[in-house]
């Protein structure tokens, strides 16, 4: 007993060292309020090299202190956080712990097995998201809580804050478009906490057969939708700084188009080009590198757009949702229709801006038609809150 006192007092000192910098503690740090739930429990722990207290990993402070972890579940890019985009990623164990490590990505549905589930008691989730619908820890979370309701497990939630936190943008998925990277009718930019969006699909009954899981959210402290969080580790390969996840909103519709946004390259989701687009000077040439094996446009010289030091950071967050770029390039490269594949409105969530963008509208006319839907979001989430908006 004394032993786990001075551990769990050993990592309390980690937590106020790692969270002095910018003065939030994360739900993960906060290892008094949800250890009590884990003594004597069969514990499943879904996360990746963000969960971490301090400058410790999550799973190796809760083997610390003698909590019993019968399985690690990944998610996208794997427990290690490497894996490229939609790759597959097997299951295997973890060298340190010799923790069984089950990915959600090995081929399957994105949803644990019943007979997994009926292993745990308890699934302790802590996953680093960056506020976007169509990044998929969100989706990865709902399907946990899905999984959970249907095998009688209780979900802890570690609360994290949301580097975009600060707005709301883009419209409200419509649900014919439900997918992996767009699971729910929440609009591109949410603005909110996982924390938060998990209380949010249990109240608006948002899972199967409107099911509702056994949730116990633990918060961040010092934390509110104006706080300006940096990240202290990259969340996926792709997404290497802050300018990149600010960028995030405005450069990942080139997923679903033939142009590079930087993958394979040092400046990811930071740059857009493609051999043939014309009248600039910059150029890049995707590589296949560590998390982008296969880029867009391998090896192929583009032309195009630095967005690595200009606009600055105050300007990308002041415009939100940037449609001027996918614009630019749609333009530039005049190919109609085979500009955009399916994909496109997947991650658009709605079917009207492909359309205004081959009629020649603005980015501020196709912006409009989605400002209702920020109205009637921020209103309806407004329950849900767990932190002060200012």
């Amino acid at each position: 007993m004394m032993r786990k006192k001075i551990l769990l007092l050993a990592l309390l000192v980690i937590v106020s060292f790692g969270a002095s910098a910018q003065n939030v503690i994360t739900g993960a740090e906060s290892v008094s309020e949800y250890l009590p739930f884990l003594k004597g429990k069969k514990v499943a722990v879904l996360t990746n090299q963000t969960g971490i207290i301090g400058k410790t990993h999550l799973v190796d402070s809760l083997v610390s202190l003698k909590v019993n972890i019968v399985a690690i579940l990944s998610p996208e890019h794997g427990f290690r956080g490497d894996a490229d985009a939609g790759e597959h990623v097997s299951s295997s164990v973890d060298e340190k712990t010799g923790i069984p490590i089950k990915s959600l990505y090995d081929g399957n549905t994105g949803k644990p097995s019943a007979d997994l589930m009926k292993q745990i008691d308890v699934l302790v989730f802590d996953l680093q998201d960056v506020g976007l619908r169509y990044y998929t820890y969100l989706t990865t979370m709902a399907r946990m809580m899905e999984a959970c309701a249907e095998n009688n497990v209780k979900m802890i939630v570690l609360d994290r804050p949301n580097p975009l936190g600060f707005y709301v943008d883009g419209p409200i998925l419509d649900l014919k478009y439900k997918s992996a990277v767009g699971w729910l009718p929440i609009p591109t930019v949410h603005g909110m906490t996982l924390g938060e969006l998990a209380g949010m699909i249990n109240g608006e009954k948002w899972l199967a057969n409107g099911v509702q899981c056994n949730l116990t959210v633990i918060k961040c402290k010092n934390y509110t939708h104006a706080t300006m969080y940096e990240l202290p580790v990259s969340p996926s390969p792709n997404l290497p700084n802050m300018r990149s996840i600010y960028l995030y909103a405005s450069t990942c519709y080139f997923e679903a188009t033939p142009v590079s946004l930087g993958r394979g390259t040092d400046k990811p989701f930071m740059v857009y080009g493609h051999p043939n687009m014309k009248g600039y000077d910059f150029k890049f040439t995707p590589r296949s590198i560590p998390g982008a094996k296969f880029p867009p446009q391998l090896n192929r010289e583009c032309y195009g757009v630095d967005l690595s030091k200009t606009p600055s950071i105050e300007e990308i967050n002041k415009a939100g949702i940037n449609l001027e770029y996918v614009i630019d390039a749609y333009n530039n490269l005049n190919l109609d229709d085979h500009f955009f594949r399916p994909f496109f409105e997947l991650l658009a969530g709605r079917d009207y801006i492909r359309k205004m963008i081959k009629e020649g509208k603005s980015a501020a006319e196709i912006k409009a038609m989605w400002a209702d839907d920020v109205v009637k979001f921020k209103i309806q989430r407004k329950p849900y809150l767990l932190y002060p908006e200012k």
